[in-house]
């Protein structure tokens, strides 16, 4: 069975391009939801999801009506895969039912990760260059190491609340008890 979804970003864009097309290639029901891709909440989506079985097809105009993003694309394929569900574009002409479109489909996941490993490597690359020049990452110290001393001195003497300390110091009540753990590990 083809089972049809449709999704406009905002009220003021019409679904009648995209529910035309799908009843005309024999969607005998569709789903549709009037919010941005960006929102992970898309009731209509999650009806669809609910709503298909082993061996249907979900029908999509493009693509990016049911992801924004390819990483999510690949996540829901492959759940609908392992469900024995379909799913088709019929902008992008591809229909993960059958041999070839699974093919595209992969292309696309493997040109997806081979993406991210990249970004990862470029990434690891500007860190260890920065360390070489002895730049540290990572967020400033709220305190040096005479004021964390002072801080963990104060809390043990038990005359100042962890609030007081806190304002005196200038940091947030986890910070301090971070400190205090990381002097009782010394």
């Amino acid at each position: 069975m083809l089972i049809g979804y449709a999704r406009v970003s905002t009220d003021d864009q019409n679904l009648a391009l995209q529910k035309d097309a799908l009843n005309q290639i024999g969607c005998e029901k569709l789903f549709e939801d009037h919010i941005s891709g960006a929102k992970s909440e898309r009731p209509g989506l999650e009806q669809a999801l609910q709503y298909v079985r082993k061996g249907d097809i979900i029908v999509v105009w493009r693509l990016d009506r049911l992801s924004r993003s390819l990483k999510d694309l690949i996540e829901m394929v492959t759940s609908l895969e392992s469900r024995g569900i379909g799913l088709k574009s019929l902008q992008e002409s591809i229909d993960t039912s059958t041999s070839s479109g699974k093919l595209i489909f992969h292309l696309f996941g493997a040109l997806a990760e081979f993406e991210r490993n990249l970004i990862r490597e470029r990434t690891q690359a500007g860190l260890q260059a920065a360390r070489v020049r002895g730049r540290k990452g990572g967020r400033p110290k709220a305190l040096t190491t005479d004021k964390q001393a002072l801080a963990v001195k104060l809390y043990g003497e038990k005359e100042h609340t962890v609030g007081q300390i806190c304002e005196m110091m200038g940091i947030s009540k986890p910070t301090l008890y971070k400190y205090i753990e990381s002097a009782k590990g010394k």
